[in-house]
């Protein structure tokens, strides 16, 4: 399944990398350590987190990541939006509880191996 596929199954907005939406996914992870999930998330995983700053585009940057999914209607901040832009980091929001997103994720058949 790729980025925009994905949008088309979940409530989700694109906020930032709209020419990126093509991108595959791997698997999925989730957690709101940055240090966490430089260590541990994998090149092409769909990251969730309710963290809305500029440092989680350097972080799905860093670490190769398809998107970023920041939930339960946080927005993230003006420099993350246009950071996210300048870099081409598909970055997502929505509305649903980061636990929800895991779980529709994972009905998608979304796992986190």
């Amino acid at each position: 399944m790729n980025v925009q596929e994905l949008t088309k199954a979940l409530p989700l907005r694109v906020v930032a990398g709209q020419s990126n939406l093509t991108k595959e996914i791997s698997g999925g992870y989730v957690s709101d350590l940055l240090s966490n999930v430089m260590g541990q998330a994998r090149s092409g995983n769909i990251w969730v987190t309710m963290q809305g700053h500029q440092n989680i585009v350097a972080v799905a940057s860093l670490a190769g990541l398809a998107a970023i999914i920041v939930t339960g209607g946080v927005e993230p901040d003006k420099d993350a939006i246009r950071k996210a832009g300048s870099e081409d980091i598909v970055l997502l929001t929505t509305t649903l509880p980061s636990f929800e997103v895991v779980g529709r994720l994972y009905g998608l058949g979304i796992t986190g191996e």
